[in-house]
This record gives C-alpha cells, structure tokens and sequence, in this order.
C-alpha cells in the first residue's frame, strides 16, 4: 500500500510561492532577477504604469524604466520574444528558444492563413531584403501600396504580418521600440554571436524548459509545468515528470486556502525550501494585472483565495469592478483591488475606488501603508500627487 504524500500547508505553499516570484527576501539585481523570474510579461496599456515596468517596481523600490532599457538596448542581456504572450526573456535563453521558433513556423502559417489577410507568405523575402539593405524597420515602413487595415487590431496588411512572423520564427528579433512600436531588425544584429551558434537538440531544450518552471513555480502539475513558458506541450511536460520521479522529482500534497489539497510534483528538498523561505514583507504592493504571481489565475485562487479576472474585455455594463484594476498585496494576502489612473494632464494619480476582500479593514495604520505605496507610484509615474475620489473606499463585493 502506498503511503502517505508529503504535505506542504498552505502558508508555507505560500512563502515558497513567493519567494519563488521575487516577492520576499531583500532586493537582488535587475538582471539576477528577471533570471529568477523566468522571464517578464509584456503589455501595452499604460492606465499607471506599462506592465513590465509595474511588475520589476513592484520588487524593486529603486527601479526605473530605465533600467530595463538599459538591459535591452545597450547590454543585449534581454531579448523580446514570446511565452504565453509577448514578454522580455535573459538573452541567455535564446539558445532553447529555437525550439519556439521551429514549432511556430510549423504551426502558425496554417493558423495566420485562416485568420490573416492573404499574401503575407510572399512578403518574406521582400522584408527581409529590405531591413538587410536599409536597416531596422517598424511596420509602417513595410508594406508600400498594400491596403492598410481597418478592421481592428489585428488585421494586419501582409506585410507586417511577414514581419511578425519572421519574428516569431527568428529570422527577425526586436532591436528597440519607439512609442512602444517594435522596431525589427535582423537577429544576427540583435543577438550577440555567443548565443546564435549554439544549437540544442529537442530533448535538450524540453528538460530545461521543464526544469526551470518546477524551479520557478516551486511546486507545479505537469500542465502548469507546461504552461509556465507557454514552449512545450502537456504531453512533453507530463512525460518528462513521469521519467523524473524518484531521485530528482517527488509527489507531493499541497494544501489551498479553502483547505483542499492538491496533488502536485517537486523538488526532494521542497519542505526545506519551504521552511528556509522568508516571510514575505509587511508593506502593501500594488501589483500589475499581468504580475507573474497572479498570471495563472486558478493556481492563484487556489493559493491565496482571491478570485481575479481582468475586465479589459468585458463590456463596461457587465464589469464588477472596472476596465483596469490592480490586486493588492500584503504580506502574503491580496487583500483587496484598487481602480486608479494616471491623470497627466492633472499631473496627479487618481483613485478611483478600493474594494477590500472579505474581513479586510483599512484601519489607520493599513490606510498609511496604501497612502506610502500610492505615494512610491505617483512619483514613478511622473505624478505629482494622490488624489482620491469621492466614495473611493468600497464595500467588498466578495
């Protein structure tokens, strides 16, 4: 008979969680980490803040824009491509990522084709002359003569969709943006020599893929496993902790915040990891819609309670909360969502409402933690000042 699971209760699930995305322990590196956290989520609304900068200011109170630029742009330490959506990943990862490249240009010609406007296949050789001759392009320097779209956001003229493709495919990689414009240069120029001549093979870059999202995760099933950089699929992954159990991967139980227990791969050493994690700063943190604490929702709600959905695309009629709102943590709790916006021609950051979770007071000392923290982002957000609207303080809809 088989014998008990280890279990990991939810608190210490939680510190490991944590301290797994960078959000406990004292600062590190910029670089050491967007290392650590695998990589970092790109977006481009801008209600306070660009996501990506939200998420490193959110673990880094010295951080600025400037700072990713930096590693972008000057030390090529980063590059810009995909995991489950456009993100900036240490360049010393390019090398696995050609196993992207290779299922994307498998997998997305027959899927562009159905949903893409026709041509885009014959635009390759001519976007790739012309940034060879010319030099780094955005999309709207492509595409002479071809009818420009106006069916919405993605309907691209086929020329732009040769790009993105080529991008996609790593033929092409993005070599800075311009009001957040990709501008497309030819990787050789992009990626340092020392990360295009290495080659791994499939079964290589599957083991790593694998590998350092159980790392970063601290605890994962074989889906999540496979979802963490969005590069393998969920048979590979299901496959490669099968073949790993015993010396190197243990299952274990992990306990959620409604007491459910969750059957889940790991480590040998979770448990010491767990009990060496430290505990997660008092302070409160706003935290980015597309923070990679809360990018996978469920295992989120499962860890901490809190149910999170992004209302972007949600009719406004239908929106419980707003168009674009920010979890809050403290300690290790979301505790509740605030609606705030950058208002620049005000030269203030407004805040429009907060909405505490269940049992959640904003006594005075938890008020003057919000007020510093509103305070840290208005100064990032080039604001002057906070100011609350009218009936700000909501009651929970929890």
């Amino acid at each position: 008979m088989r014998g008990a699971l280890p279990r990991l209760d939810n608190a210490s699930a939680r510190r490991l969680f944590l301290t797994c995305h960078g959000l406990t322990g004292a600062p590190i590196d910029l670089m050491d980490l967007i290392r650590q956290l695998g990589f970092v989520q790109v977006d481009s609304i801008n209600t306070v803040e660009r996501a990506h900068h939200m998420i490193l200011a959110a673990r880094q109170k010295s951080y600025r824009p400037k700072h990713l630029k930096r590693l972008l742009e000057k030390d090529r330490a980063l590059f810009e491509h995909w995991t489950h959506d456009a993100a900036v990943i240490p360049t010393e990862f390019f090398p696995h990522w050609r196993l992207r490249f290779a299922r994307d240009a498998q997998h997305l010609i027959p899927r562009w084709q159905s949903w893409r406007r026709d041509g885009f296949q014959e635009k390759f050789d001519a976007v790739l002359d012309r940034i060879a001759s010319t030099g780094p392009v955005m999309a709207r320097d492509v595409g002479e003569g071809e009818q420009r779209g106006s069916g919405g956001w993605w309907d691209w003229h086929p020329s732009k969709t040769a790009l993105e493709f080529l991008w996609r495919t790593g033929k092409l990689s993005v070599t800075r943006r311009e009001g957040f414009q990709k501008v497309f240069d030819l990787t050789e120029q992009v990626i340092p020599k020392v990360h295009l001549t290495e080659e791994p093979r499939e079964t290589d870059s599957i083991d790593w893929a694998c590998k350092g999202a159980l790392d970063r995760l601290g605890f994962a099933t074989s889906g999540e496993i496979a979802a963490f950089w969005d590069a393998v699929t969920p048979a590979e992954a299901k496959n490669w902790c099968q073949a790993q159990l015993g010396d190197d991967l243990i299952e274990i139980e992990v306990e959620g915040a409604d007491g459910a227990l969750r059957r889940v791969f790991a480590r040998p050493d979770v448990m010491e990891q767990a009990a060496n994690a430290p505990e997660a700063p008092g302070r409160l943190r706003v935290l980015s819609p597309f923070d990679p604490a809360l990018r996978d929702r469920k295992r989120a709600e499962r860890l901490f309670g809190f149910h999170y959905r992004i209302e972007v695309f949600v009719p406004e009629a239908r929106r419980k909360y707003g168009y674009y709102v920010f979890p809050l943590m403290e300690g290790d709790r979301l505790i509740g969502r605030i609606d705030m916006k950058r208002r620049s021609e005000r030269g203030c950051l407004e805040v429009r409402a907060f909405w505490p979770e269940r049992r959640i007071a904003l006594g005075k000392s938890r008020m003057q933690r919000l007020e510093a923290e509103l305070a840290r982002w208005s100064r990032l957000s080039g604001c002057g000042e906070v100011v609350f609207c009218d009936g700000w303080q909501r009651e929970s809809l929890g």
